[in-house]
This record gives structure tokens, sequence and C-alpha cells, in this order.
């Protein structure tokens, strides 16, 4: 089951954010304090983001996260699939394809006009499931400056 992320789930957000951040699916970790910012974020509204816990026999066995941005290149609303993250025990039980299904639908329903994700290029697992989906590359290449 896929629901909603609410106030009673920080604790399983944060162990699940912060093993995310250890694993091959990132390059680096983040400072701990910001998986509590973003918990208080998912808690204060959804105008920015929104968090959902995967579960299983009410044992919570993964997460995902959307944000949301305007783009003048798809010409509207755009949702990015931010983190998919499955315990790797509970791996290949149909929760990263209901995750997507669940986003797609709420995507246009939202009135949004294209959904992204970033991924590490060494991830051929997720690749070959984004691609299974519809997902395509986009020639290019990210920079940032922290402020």
């Amino acid at each position: 089951m896929i629901r909603k992320i609410g106030k009673k789930d920080r604790e399983d957000f944060i162990r699940l954010s912060e093993m995310f951040y250890k694993s091959e699916a990132v390059l680096h970790d983040i400072p701990t304090e910001n998986h509590d910012r973003l918990f208080r974020e998912l808690m204060a509204s959804d105008e920015y983001a929104e968090g959902y816990i995967f579960e299983e026999a009410g044992k919570a066995v993964g997460y995902g996260l959307l944000a949301k941005t305007y783009s003048r290149e798809s010409g509207g609303k755009v949702i990015w699939i931010e983190e998919v993250f499955v315990l790797p025990e509970y791996r290949s039980r149909g929760f990263g394809r209901e995750f997507f299904a669940k986003t797609e639908d709420h995507a246009r329903a939202c009135g949004c006009v294209r959904i992204r994700l970033e991924l590490e290029p060494c991830n051929e697992r997720a690749r070959s499931l984004y691609a299974r989906m519809g997902y395509r590359p986009l020639d290019y290449s990210q920079m940032y400056k922290e402020i």
C-alpha cells in the first residue's frame, strides 16, 4: 500500500531517508538536519513537496518524494520524482510501479504536463525500470551552487 505521509511517520521516514542517502543510489550523503527539514516541510503543506510512505503488513518499507515546479520548456507545471526508496528485501513487489502510476494520475489531475526524475548513471536497475514505464533520457548536465 502507498499512502500520503503523516505526522506519525516521522521516525520511519527519517530512518528510510537516511538509508537512501547512504545507498549506492546517490552520489553523496546530506547533512542530518536536511532529513528533518524536509519532514517539517511535508507536514507544513504540499505546495512544494509531497511525501508518500510504502507499507506492507503495517510496516514502512519505503517512501517516495515529489517536488513541483513550472517549466517554460515543457509549457506548464512539472512534477519531479525526487526520491524513491524501497528496502532491499521488499523490492520487486510492485511498490515502484504503483508509485509511478499514482504519480502519473496525480500529475494529470493537477494539470501537469511532464514528470521528471534524475538517477545516478550507474543505477542500471532503476534506468531499466523507468525505460519500461516510458521514461526517456534528457541530454542535460546539471550544475548547482549552494547559497
